[in-house]
């Protein structure tokens, strides 16, 4: 096994474990040594898969002390901070349902949610500030994550408008909560569906942005696929240096 596997690995592991609440707030966790031990890894590597959670604002490293649980408000930021900044929209903004809960095959969807078959749940719906749409999400799910949003009248009646997302009606319903997104960001043209929800012309340039929600157990829950008009978005990001 592979160094960065086996970090990756034991990050995970306890990754899980802290969600799960096995290590409460302030809890301390098992000594580099004792899990080097248990694991049947290197010390070094159980370092590497602390610096994650670290970084993560899972737990906290005292020297001289250990490693600890953090507490839940630095945790939720962690675990979920920066996937909430990027789906968090301003409050002038409201969601419109363009096209209801239903199941299709789709091969490349169903590829990135690494599924044995090619069908998936689908849903999408329109963002809207003034009445005015400026991004257009489709959103892909393995259908037995579908399944649990099943009957939801806010995916399922054609026009209904609210403020929640995909992610936040599946908050609670899944078996292993979500522990990070991966992202990407490019540049597309606006095809004729998409042109006719967004009111703009196709081939009109649209900014994309890809998401995979993965669960605490390393499984896709969702792929979200946004396409923003530029003219009414702006996607911004800070960043910033850990200290050390």
């Amino acid at each position: 096994m592979r160094a960065d596997t086996a970090y990756a690995r034991l990050a995970r592991e306890l990754r899980q474990a802290i969600l799960r609440h096995e290590f409460p707030e302030g809890v301390r966790l098992p000594t580099e040594a004792a899990l080097a031990e248990s694991h049947g890894v290197s010390r070094q590597t159980v370092r590497r898969a602390f610096q994650e959670l670290v970084a993560e604002g899972l737990v906290d490293r005292a020297p001289g002390r250990g490693t600890f649980a953090a507490h839940r408000i630095d945790r939720r930021a962690g675990q979920f901070g920066s996937a909430e900044d990027l789906m968090a929209l301003p409050a002038d903004t409201a969601t419109r349902l363009a096209s209801p809960l239903r199941r299709l095959v789709d091969v490349d969807a169903a590829g990135r949610l690494r599924l044995g078959a090619d069908q998936v749940d689908t849903v999408a719906f329109l963002r809207l500030r003034e009445d005015t749409p400026f991004c257009l999400t489709t959103v892909f799910l393995p259908p037995e994550v579908g399944r649990l949003l099943a009957g939801l009248p806010e995916l399922t009646e054609e026009g209904a408008c609210g403020g929640a997302t995909v992610l936040g009606l599946l908050d609670g319903r899944l078996p292993e909560p979500v522990a990070e997104a991966q992202q990407s960001v490019t540049v597309t043209s606006a095809d004729p569906a998409a042109a006719a929800r967004l009111d703009c012309p196709p081939g009109h340039p649209l900014l994309r942005i890809d998401r995979l929600y993965v669960s605490t157990a390393g499984r896709p829950v969702e792929l979200a696929i946004s396409v923003f008009l530029p003219e009414h978005y702006s996607y911004r990001v800070r960043l910033w240096r850990r200290p050390g």
